[in-house]
């Protein structure tokens, strides 16, 4: 047997609220966003789960929601690794544009392709643009063509996969427990690896803000169960919210 694991995506974000193409831009949660995470904390708490380490991306959203999640399960001493290959995925030149008014541009069914497709990235946006991340402090250390400048699921997985590899299934194979905190999509391409799912059949999985998702898993690191913790409806909900943000399909 392998090390119990937990994926959990960050509470509401303000640019969630605005309906804005997130991204790597760097924005916090609402208080909404806040309860989410206390909420998700709670969840674990309830479920007699506890951590051996856990990890986030490097965006402030996925930071604040586990640290107000670790605090409410009464781990706020959790050791924590972050990497920025956890971050959200990259929307290019879509980054910060409201989603409605995208789906009414571009049209509903080219924006839902854009956001859902497994391998049709937005346009990229230009290395000067303040959306790129060279231009942000934080991954000065990276490699300039590490950097994304626009990215679909399969560029997501194509970084996600190492980290996972290199740093997360030495912890789980050492049976160590796990909790992962981060992104909508960084997520949808972790389960979309853990749980063989189709490429097609992935832009249908919607993954709900603040609800940890409890995976056990065999010595191959295959999941012998899956589930939400919480309130059957509530999980509906939420994952019906994230389906409907564009409008369109």
């Amino acid at each position: 047997m392998s090390g119990d694991l937990v994926l959990l995506r960050h509470g509401q974000s303000t640019w969630n609220e605005l309906n804005l193409f997130t991204g790597w831009r760097d924005v916090p949660l609402t208080p909404l966003g806040e309860d989410e995470a206390r909420s998700a904390g709670r969840l674990m708490a309830e479920s007699g789960l506890s951590f051996d380490v856990a990890h986030t991306s490097v965006l402030t959203r996925a930071v604040q929601t586990a640290n107000l999640a670790f605090e409410t399960l009464g781990q706020p001493w959790l050791p924590v690794q972050r990497s920025w290959r956890l971050n959200e995925r990259h929307y290019g030149a879509l980054q910060g544009k409201d989603k409605k008014q995208t789906a009414e541009t571009y049209g509903a069914e080219q924006t839902h392709r854009w956001r859902r497709s497994y391998d049709l990235p937005p346009p990229p946006v230009e290395r000067s643009s303040p959306e790129h991340p060279g231009n942000d402090p934080r991954y000065r250390l990276l490699a300039a063509d590490a950097l994304p400048a626009t990215e679909c699921l399969k560029d997501v997985l194509a970084r996600v996969l190492p980290y996972w590899h290199d740093v997360i299934v030495a912890q789980l194979r050492a049976e160590l427990a796990v909790v992962v905190v981060a992104h909508g999509n960084s997520l949808r391409a972790l389960v979309k690896h853990l749980e063989g799912i189709g490429d097609d059949e992935i832009a249908d999985l919607d993954i709900p803000t603040g609800v940890p998702r409890r995976y056990r898993l065999d010595g191959d690191l295959r999941p012998i169960s899956a589930e939400y913790l919480g309130d059957a409806a509530d999980i509906a909900a939420r994952a019906a919210a994230v389906a409907a943000q564009a409008g369109g399909p």
